[in-house]
């Protein structure tokens, strides 16, 4: 990267963090229309349509809903926790999406040159894994501080959860660590450039460390057909049953902002991050954006197939979710570590 001067880099990178917070942020939002559209559709009905085009300012109107409902504090509560809790919540949630590169290296003028993401860390991809696992913090604590016994079992069977299917998520990734050599997102995905086949879902053969790491992100964002920590027909809604308005609607954010990074990190572990699938000649004009529409597509493809799984599956019972996480897929995931070890081991 080359910068003429350290306010250059200062610049810069504030621009960056504000274009960035601004699409996660529209993202999260219309990811949650995108939900609603296409449930309604699988369920026979039409979803959003009453505000605005196809119902797309819906969005805003959620917004401003939660921004003006009164925000009610129980009496009964840890005040403290109770606030830091959605705080810290959304707080990681944001944090992890700075060292996710969304394309290659952008030129500004003939002195510039700048990686289209906030931060590129030589060890991006356990930094990812440390800030998203201590996100179980926030349910945590705004299970115990809501004083509530739906809001505890909701906020034990999270924690559990995330401990168990953290393992399993970690050890899917060791093939993809093996294959590329670095621990850096940008070197992963520099990698597995030369098309569909140099992908390492396809190039690779990692089938089973996608399958591993696509369920366990299910049980990491506490999505059907693992969202047992909100479960409305056992807990009310689980960890957050004691939150309204804004403090509400940052659980609701956090959730859909890790829907977001898990997308993300799945693009670019498994499916050539921002590389298209046919190598292929692109005008100079359209060099800065290409990459971009690959690596959205591929995101929005794994937001959708999100989606479809909740308007499709029911939700499991603890006993086998857990069961699950500890003799499916952590056994599953060792053998693919070690299949891919001698694979590689051979061909080398």
């Amino acid at each position: 990267m080359n910068y003429p001067d350290i306010t250059t880099y200062i610049v810069v990178s504030v621009i960056k963090i504000a274009i960035v917070i601004v699409i996660l942020l529209t993202a999260v939002a219309y990811t949650v229309w995108l939900e609603r559209k296409l449930v309604g559709r699988i369920q026979n009905r039409w979803g959003p349509t009453r505000v605005g085009p196809f119902g797309l300012l819906q969005p805003l109107a959620d917004g401003l809903k939660f921004i003006f409902k009164e925000d009610l504090t129980p009496p009964h509560v840890y005040r403290p926790l109770y606030i830091l809790a959605p705080i810290l919540s959304l707080t990681l949630a944001m944090t992890s999406i700075s060292v996710i590169p969304f394309g290659n290296v952008l030129h500004i003028g003939k002195n510039i040159t700048t990686p289209l993401q906030i931060t590129d860390l030589n060890i991006g991809l356990l930094v990812i894994l440390g800030v998203t696992s201590m996100g179980v913090y926030g349910v945590a604590l705004s299970g115990w501080s809501s004083n509530n016994k739906y809001s505890l079992l909701g906020s034990l069977r999270a924690s559990a959860q995330m401990v168990s299917y953290e393992l399993a998520l970690g050890l899917s990734l060791i093939g993809v660590l093996i294959l590329s050599g670095t621990l850096s997102l940008r070197g992963i995905v520099d990698a597995q450039k030369g098309g569909l086949l140099h992908w390492n879902f396809f190039g690779g053969l990692q089938f089973v460390a996608f399958f591993i790491y696509l369920m366990a992100a299910y049980a990491e964002t506490n999505r059907i057909p693992f969202d047992l920590p909100e479960a409305e027909t056992e807990l009310v809604a689980g960890y957050h049953t004691e939150y309204s308005a804004m403090k509400f609607a940052m659980f609701f954010m956090a959730e859909y902002t890790n829907m977001i990074t898990v997308g993300c990190l799945a693009t670019i572990l498994f499916f050539g991050g921002w590389h298209g699938p046919v190598p292929s000649f692109t005008p100079v004009l359209l060099q800065p954006f290409v990459p971009a529409f690959w690596f959205m597509a591929k995101v929005f493809c794994f937001l959708f197939l999100y989606i479809w799984v909740r308007g499709t599956l029911p939700r499991f019972r603890y006993d086998q979710l857990m069961g699950f996480g500890w003799k499916v897929l952590l056994p599953l995931a060792i053998a693919n570590v070690v299949v891919t070890s001698l694979v590689v081991a051979l061909r080398s």
